[in-house]
């Protein structure tokens, strides 16, 4: 009776599967042969073995038929068309060896089929290096290291290149990724269907420690790889637990560390963190101008603080981003928070430099900056940015720097928690979830927790929480030039304008101006505005 149902159970799932790839047709869905293959095979299977076993029926009529329903239903059928006992013992030999073939065949086939993804999945899945989300993979004593990214494919890591294999080529990951929705020239699925048969061309395993060079694609060393946000959309979707951003990282590692060919934009702004310690190049002697005026406490290493504020670079030279910070100054004063923060002390935490492919930068900028956590004395460090938020809390560990550190939007969740909810006034605002606070850290209702103490009307974008769609700055993409017609954050906005709403809420310095630029771009300042979370705290509830 298990049997019977599971195999009834299989074929309900194949013929949602063919109804999918033949009447629905999602537009990211191809379809090969080895699709078509694997749903036959798969299929023939149960179906033989319900005609096997309605033979068996026909031939023995044995007590327990009841106890096989789909194959004695089988068995009904045959008979009403004519079939005899003697007709079903003729034929039951050469259909239970035709049912074997089938079988065998199935199993044969697995390894050069999309079928080897029902046992190269479950050891990728397995087999991936355990690190928290958020986290990129450390090139360990990089001072020695022989080996920079991945120029070639034999430079990949074996981890990598199973999963390479392991990839199903369902496109869940191109219809969730953001560049190529707008169009960009870029793909992670092609990506790692490209690398897959560039390891296969060059007699690559998973298992190899070295191989030989096959003809490189032109994903190595063009600029398909800058195309991508880092946002980690393709890997949420992934059923297999491929991540393309990790190729994406080692592709520009190579680029950047062995290589030095990038797009200028790029080596602009690697340099200016080399020089000046921030993307935007400016003067150390201008971080701190943003506070002129207002009482910002700095932290003294002899005293013990509740809260290290971490502000971040884009609160520091970015102007639009100042008024942020000294928003959450006076936010802090009136909430009686006991903090401070490192004034000059404060460093760039390095995120840009690691998604750029420059490993060495980021790696010494981090280690400066936990040297300098641990001269002072506090509770928490709190950041209003999510990239810094990230960063600090996944990456810096695996430096000795393992701090307790919460987003803006977290700390003020629990000081206005126990708040009554005020009236709402009718004014419509919709809350954009930055990739680096949601996607890969989970934080999606602190800040609709901080809008319901407002008195806007919230009402929620297309995309949302898990689904939400990048704002196009993250991975290095704020300093990189785009074409008007392939900008994520035009197409963003489009989503929120969507919505009716006469505010974005966000709670991320880049969604910040990224947005800013789009709704400039448009002419749509007297329609729509921007607003960090901590604006519209300090605007609709801070008197």
């Amino acid at each position: 009776t298990i049997s019977d149902f599971a195999g009834l159970a299989l074929l309900l799932g194949i013929i949602m599967a063919a109804f999918r790839r033949l009447v629905l047709r999602p537009k990211y869905l191809e379809s090969r042969w080895d699709d078509f293959y694997a749903l036959t095979i798969l299929a023939l299977i149960p179906i033989m073995g319900y005609i096997n076993e309605a033979l068996r029926i026909t031939t023995t009529n044995p007590e327990w038929a009841l106890r096989s329903p789909i194959g004695n239903l089988v068995a009904g059928w045959l008979q009403t068309w004519g079939l005899t006992a003697q007709g079903a013992s003729d034929l039951h030999l050469p259909f239970v060896v035709l049912h074997a073939i089938v079988g065998l065949g199935f199993i044969a086939s697995i390894p050069f089929t999309k079928l080897r993804h029902l046992i190269v999945t479950p050891i990728n899945i397995l087999s991936r290096p355990r690190r928290n989300s958020g986290e990129l993979d450390t090139i360990e004593d990089i001072d020695n290291a022989e080996i920079l990214g991945a120029g070639s494919i034999e430079e990949f890591e074996s981890w990598q290149l199973l999963s390479f294999d392991a990839c199903l080529r369902c496109g869940r990951c191109e219809d969730a990724c953001p560049a190529n929705a707008v169009g960009m020239k870029y793909s992670p699925r092609e990506l790692i269907q490209t690398l897959r048969d560039t390891m296969q061309a060059s007699l690559v395993t998973p298992l190899s420690s070295n191989g030989h060079n096959g003809n490189q694609p032109d994903i190595f060393g063009d600029e398909y790889s800058w195309s991508c946000t880092t946002c980690g959309a393709c890997a949420a979707e992934c059923p297999a637990f491929v991540n393309p951003v990790e190729e994406i990282i080692s592709l520009r590692r190579y680029q950047v560390l062995s290589t030095g060919k990038m797009p200028k934009t790029v080596g602009e702004t690697l340099r200016n963190m080399e020089r000046q310690g921030n993307p935007w190049g400016l003067p150390p002697q201008e971080k701190t101008k943003w506070a002129s005026g207002i009482n910002l406490p700095i932290a003294n290493p002899e005293e013990k603080i509740e809260v290290m504020l971490f502000f971040g670079c884009a609160m520091a030279f970015d102007e639009r981003n100042k008024k942020i910070a000294r928003t959450i100054v006076n936010l802090f004063e009136q909430l009686g928070v006991n903090f401070a923060s490192l004034d000059m002390d404060e460093g760039c935490c390095g995120e840009t430099a690691r998604r750029m492919g420059h490993e060495y930068l980021f790696q010494v900028m981090a280690e400066q900056n936990i040297e300098i956590f641990h001269e002072y004395q506090f509770e928490k460090i709190v950041t209003p940015c999510p990239h810094c938020y990230n960063t600090i809390k996944n990456e810096y560990p695996k430096f000795g720097g393992d701090f307790h550190i919460e987003h803006l939007s977290e700390f003020l969740e629990d000081k206005f928690k126990g708040e009554p909810l005020p009236v709402k006034n009718g004014q419509k605002a919709t809350y954009h979830d930055p990739c680096y606070l949601g996607r890969y850290n989970q934080v999606y209702q602190s800040p609709r927790e901080l809008l319901k103490k407002t008195t806007l009307n919230s009402v929620e974008m297309k995309h949302k929480k898990e689904d939400s769609f990048c704002c196009g700055g993250g991975g290095g993409q704020m300093w990189l030039e785009t074409d008007a017609e392939t900008r994520i954050n035009h197409h963003r906005l489009e989503e929120a304008v969507d919505t009716d709403a006469e505010l974005i809420l966000t709670a991320c310095p880049y969604c910040l101006t990224m947005f800013e630029d789009a709704i400039g771009a448009k002419g749509l300042q007297e329609k729509i505005r921007v607003l960090d979370i901590s604006e519209a705290l300090v605007r609709e509830r801070i008197k």
